[in-house]
Parts: C-alpha cells; sequence; structure tokens
C-alpha cells in the first residue's frame, strides 16, 4: 500500500480528515486515482488510511484512523452503523419532535459517517446514491451489494449529475438504477399533502430532506399571515404554513416542474396557493416596488456560493435578498432566512441580516435558529459537514 507522508502544519492534526495538495510533503509508491493509501506523519508515525485522488484539490480524506482496505465487510459495518445511528433518532420519540422518520431520511452523510464522498438517502422501500469521490464511485459495486444487504431496498437509484464530481475528474451526469426494479417516482403521505417524490430527476436526491424539520417549524409562525415564499422548489414551506392556517400564501421559483408538482400536492389536499413560476430576484423587486405587504416571509436560496473566491458575490446576493424582504415586512412581521453554503457560516448570515435591517429601517430580533436535520449529522472536526443555518428573525419597530 502506497503512504502520504503528511507534513506537520496539516489540519490532519487537529481531527479533520482532509489532505491538501499543499501538505504533503511525500508520496511513497506510484497510487492511482481512487485506491487507499497510508496517512504518515514526518516522524514515520501511523495517521491512519485515506482514499487517494490526485486530480483533486483534496488529495486524500481519511476514513480510518487504522489501517483498513475499502472491502466488502467495512461497507456493511460503516453502512450498518450509520442506520443504526438514524433508528435511534427515530426511537427516541418517534414521530419525533425533530421530525426523523427512519423511512423517509439521509442514511449516510458522507465525512459525517466515515464515508467520504458517499451519500445515501431512503425514500420508504427505494434508496437514491451519491458517489462524489473516485473512491466510491469506483466501488458502487461494493456499496450496492451492502445496501441491500443492510436495509433490502426495492431499488438503488444513482443520482450521480453532481457539479461536485468534476472536482474529482469525473462525469458529473449519471443517473440510472444501480439495483432492483420498479417505479422510481413515489408518493409519500405528508397530511394534508401527499409529496410526489421524482427519485431520478428531482432536485437533489428526490426531496430537501435536511429541510424538512424546518418545515414545521417556520409553519407554526403561519396561522393568519400572509406568506411569501421565496425559491420555493416544490413549495416545502408553502405547503406547511398552507395546511396550518396561513391567510393567504405566494410561492416563487424559476422551475417550472418544480412550481407542477407543489401546485399538484396543493391541488390534491384542497390548499389555495398563488404559483409564481419567476426569478425570486424579479419577483420580490416587484412585489415591494408595488407596496405589497406580507406577515412571514422564507428566504431559501440555493448555494451562491461552492468556493472563498465567489464569497463576496454571494454576499451581495444575500444582502439584496433581505433587503427587499424587510422592506415588506410591517412591525410583528417574521423573515425566516436560510443558507446552504458552507461559507457562509452563522456571523456572516447574521451580519448580512443586520445590514439589512439598516437599510431597509427596520429594528429586528433574533427569534430563533435552525440548521440541518439530526439524519445530517455535523461532525465538529469537520466545519464543511455544516452547511444549512437559518434564522428567525422578527421586526420590532419601522423607522
Amino acid at each position: 500500500m502506497a503512504s502520504l507522508v503528511v507534513r506537520s502544519r496539516a489540519r490532519l492534526f487537529h481531527g479533520h480528515c482532509w489532505v491538501y495538495g499543499t501538505e504533503v510533503a511525500h508520496v511513497h509508491g506510484e497510487p492511482a486515482p481512487g485506491d487507499v493509501v497510508r496517512l504518515i506523519d514526518q516522524r514515520n508515525r501511523p495517521l491512519g488510511s485515506a482514499i487517494f485522488n490526485p486530480q483533486s484539490q483534496i488529495v486524500a480524506r481519511r476514513f480510518s484512523f487504522r489501517r483498513q482496505d475499502l472491502d466488502a465487510d467495512f461497507f456493511v459495518r460503516r453502512i450498518t452503523r450509520a442506520w443504526q445511528y438514524r433508528q435511534q433518532l427515530a426511537d427516541s420519540a418517534a414521530p419525533n419532535a425533530a421530525g426523523i422518520d427512519p423511512r423517509l431520511c439521509r442514511v449516510v452523510w458522507s465525512e459525517s459517517d466515515g464515508l467520504p464522498g458517499l451519500i445515501v438517502d431512503r425514500y420508504d422501500d427505494a434508496l437514491v446514491v451519491q458517489t462524489l469521490t473516485r473512491a466510491m464511485d469506483d466501488r458502487k459495486p461494493l456499496i450496492t451489494a451492502a445496501l441491500n444487504e443492510v436495509l433490502a431496498p426495492r431499488v438503488i437509484v444513482e443520482r450521480n449529475d453532481s457539479p461536485i464530481r468534476k472536482a474529482e475528474g469525473m462525469d458529473p451526469a449519471v443517473t440510472g438504477i444501480l439495483s432492483g426494479e420498479g417505479a422510481t417516482v413515489i408518493e409519500w403521505p405528508a397530511p394534508p399533502v401527499t409529496l410526489r417524490i421524482d427519485l431520478l430527476d428531482g432536485q437533489k436526491t428526490g426531496l430537501y430532506l435536511d429541510q424538512l424539520t424546518n418545515h414545521r417549524a417556520v409553519a407554526a409562525l403561519a396561522p393568519g399571515a400572509r406568506v411569501l415564499d421565496a425559491f420555493c422548489h416544490q413549495g416545502g414551506f408553502a405547503l406547511a404554513c398552507a395546511a396550518a392556517g396561513a391567510a393567504s400564501v405566494d410561492a416563487i421559483d424559476s422551475s417550472q416542474p418544480a412550481v407542477d408538482a407543489g401546485s399538484a400536492a396543493a391541488g390534491d389536499a384542497g390548499l389555495d396557493i398563488r404559483w409564481h413560476v419567476r426569478n425570486a430576484f424579479d419577483a420580490l423587486k416587484e412585489f415591494e416596488k408595488r407596496g405589497d405587504q406580507f406577515d412571514l416571509i422564507v428566504l431559501d436560496p440555493p448555494s451562491f456560493t461552492k468556493g472563498k473566491g465567489s464569497l463576496q458575490s454571494a454576499l451581495r446576493g444575500y444582502k439584496e435578498l433581505h433587503l427587499r424582504a424587510l422592506k415588506m415586512l410591517a412591525a410583528g412581521g417574521r423573515l425566516a432566512t436560510f443558507s446552504c453554503s458552507h461559507h457562509v457560516g452563522w456571523q456572516e448570515l447574521r451580519d448580512i441580516a443586520a445590514a439589512a435591517a439598516v437599510d431597509a429601517r427596520r429594528s429586528v430580533r433574533l427569534r430563533q435558529t435552525l440548521g440541518q436535520r439530526a439524519d445530517h449529522p455535523i461532525d465538529l472536526a469537520i466545519p464543511e459537514t455544516e452547511y444549512l443555518r437559518g434564522l428567525v428573525l422578527e421586526v420590532t419597530a419601522s423607522w
């Protein structure tokens, strides 16, 4: 097995699992992309086993603190451990306050579950798999076999259509069936609505599982309120707010198929929602210009930045959204705002909201913080595993 000698200043020594190219002192042997390598320090002391890919800026990702290969038994053990954790979340109070239903959850969350680059989401008797690192992609047959052994799904769908795969030198547009057969469009009851989930062509792996708990938290503020849900996708927040008794709900998204799916769910449940297939920036600008007012606004945009290089541009975009939203909220109005980029941290999100409030001539207070569901666990030594941050703000005064 080839070895990587890691420099003493590497983040690996602080509990992180990533090794960047600049942190490698030497490579012993000729490992190929996707191979397992030993990690050692400059005094030849072992640091564990990692997956290797020189085509990526992150040349190695540690997955074990001891010598370990990625064999069949390894995948069965790790997936079993990850699945048991999700079952514990449900057993604590199923269906619990955190909203973790093991039939609809993230089973494997990459580095947080010791499987760098592997994501597995469960939708009842179907699994959706993403392999975002070369090593995991090369071992899809082993992963598929382990998933069948541990979870016995009806079908396993591959959704490797993420641009993240480009960084590993892989095709970013691979989808299909890895195992099993049957429908890849499923209906999931979420009273009073029924969600239609397209596992092959829907957003992400079919549904925003990380936000399901937050839908209920925000809907608790909706009874009697005029609600605006921007970047609504299939209307997760809009549907929850309408079902909770909102006085009116407007939902905006640029995707016609997503809006069609949300509209169908609303129609089946008898919920009245006004849908707008628009660019959210343009729609908010128009609503503000004509003097529309709301009691609750939800901002849940896609990630505006994938790296530090575009962070400032992203922050300007977030600032504009918050400014327009706050101008449409009177005293007592609430803003639920989210960022799904690791690079926009809690302080950045608060600073954006505070600056926008000043420009909008509004005084605001923080009512609640929201984050990703517990089935997307956060490893404190790996900040990148925390990516979803939300604030619920309340306007206390208009100047």
